[in-house]
């Protein structure tokens, strides 16, 4: 029996990246033509925290909480953790950020009102995650169908909120960033485990926001 120290990532994989990449090829097929319902509530979501609107933070907590809700269920818990046990016990926390994202909201507690480097830094985060993802395929040699689309896909869905929750102020913010940050270190370790080029992006997406938290700090 080999040491524990002498194993590599890769021998945690417990698949192979065809049956990583058809997962995504299955989802987008089960919920077209859904996609142009979660990317029109990402683009509106952009647009309240710019525009700032009355109860801007309410509706910008509930789609956050409805899709982070979704892909929980339909995503990680209905399609992933069938070919990686371990999603089993991941896909609650993205239910945990619903709520979190719910109660927020409710109380009031959330305003998308930051005007500094970091807000915006964060919407071109959030920028990333709604319009390039979705675009990324044949720059990978995959086809189209295997597209990661925000509301769909957890990456694009995580992305985007750490970049506007980079323009969010109130005490559960802190809380609100974690769960994100968490999935894209594990999403990049698993696709650097595949040896996906892709493994980079939401790696730099997590650094770039932790960066962004650094700067705002010392700006202070």
């Amino acid at each position: 029996m080999s040491e524990w120290w002498t194993y590599r990532l890769e021998d945690f994989l417990l698949f192979s990246p065809r049956v990583y990449w058809r997962m995504f090829e299955l989802a987008n097929a089960a919920c077209w033509p859904l996609h142009l319902l979660t990317l029109a509530a990402g683009l509106a979501m952009v647009l309240l925290v710019l525009l700032q609107p009355r109860r801007h933070g309410l509706w910008i907590a509930f789609v956050l909480a409805a899709l982070f809700a979704f892909v929980g269920w339909s995503f990680l818990w209905s399609r992933y953790a069938a070919i990686n046990w371990a999603i089993a016990y991941v896909a609650p926390a993205f239910g945990l950020q619903a709520l979190l994202l719910a109660f927020g909201g409710a109380r009031g507690g959330l305003a998308f009102d930051r005007r500094d480097l970091a807000a915006r830094l964060g919407l071109l985060i959030a920028v990333v995650g709604l319009v390039v993802y979705p675009l990324l395929p044949p720059l990978f040699g995959r086809p189209w169908a295997s597209a990661e689309v925000f509301g769909i896909a957890p990456d694009p869905t995580a992305i985007a909120t750490l970049g506007v929750m980079l323009a969010a102020s109130g005490g559960l913010v802190p809380l609100l960033l974690a769960i994100p940050l968490l999935w894209l270190l594990l999403s990049g370790l698993t696709l650097h485990a595949m040896g996906d080029p892709q493994a980079w992006l939401p790696l730099l997406a997590a650094a770039t926001t932790v960066a962004a938290l650094a700067l705002r700090r010392i700006a202070r």
